[in-house]
């Protein structure tokens, strides 16, 4: 029964809510954007649970990790959705980011993930392009694969069916088409 009452307010708040995406290869301006646009917008950004998750592993990951991953995510956008405000919240990542993940790195993703992810689509993703310079990180893997990972999340958002707008350039421009396909978006 609470299970059910969790599930009732977790739908109502999320009916209320446009959450929007930022999304794309790694080192592609996600969580900077994400929290400078939630700044911006008056509200709270959900950052990269998986971010937390590797530093504290100290192992190479398994498929059976980024379950986990997908789970602390799950977890951290509905902790944050509670603390959104003006109907808007945005996400740094979200669980299409680890369903082309496993797929890409262990060739399949699981079906809780694949599940989660079909539920919980967001009302808007912003494909965020490789174009700034690559910026090395421990978590990253993919410095050469950046072009051919986009083309991947184009797929996967055209799939899906969810509105999005790519978005690229440094800084200020990168920011200003943002802020300009946000607006452009609310008000459809």
């Amino acid at each position: 029964m609470a299970n059910n009452r969790w599930l009732q307010q977790n739908l109502a708040t999320n009916l209320h809510m446009k959450k929007i995406v930022l999304t794309g290869p790694e080192s592609s301006g996600k969580t900077t954007l994400a929290a400078r646009l939630a700044k911006h917008f008056g509200t709270v950004w959900v950052p990269e649970f998986a971010r937390e998750y590797l530093a504290g592993l100290g192992l190479p990951y398994t498929a059976n990790d980024l379950l986990e991953i997908a789970h602390g995510q799950v977890a951290l956008e509905d902790k944050m959705a509670g603390e959104a405000t003006n109907g808007l919240l945005f996400l740094d990542t979200s669980l299409e980011v680890l369903k082309i993940w496993s797929e890409v790195r262990f060739g399949h993703c699981d079906r809780w993930t694949l599940a989660q992810f079909q539920l919980r689509l967001p009302a808007y993703y912003l494909l965020c392009l490789p174009d700034l310079p690559w910026a090395p990180d421990p978590q990253r893997e993919n410095p050469d694969d950046r072009e051919v990972l986009l083309g991947i999340y184009r797929r996967e958002l055209v799939a899906v069916g969810v509105p999005f707008s790519e978005i690229g350039g440094n800084g200020e421009r990168r920011f200003a088409m943002a802020v300009d396909a946000i607006n452009a978006f609310l008000q459809e």
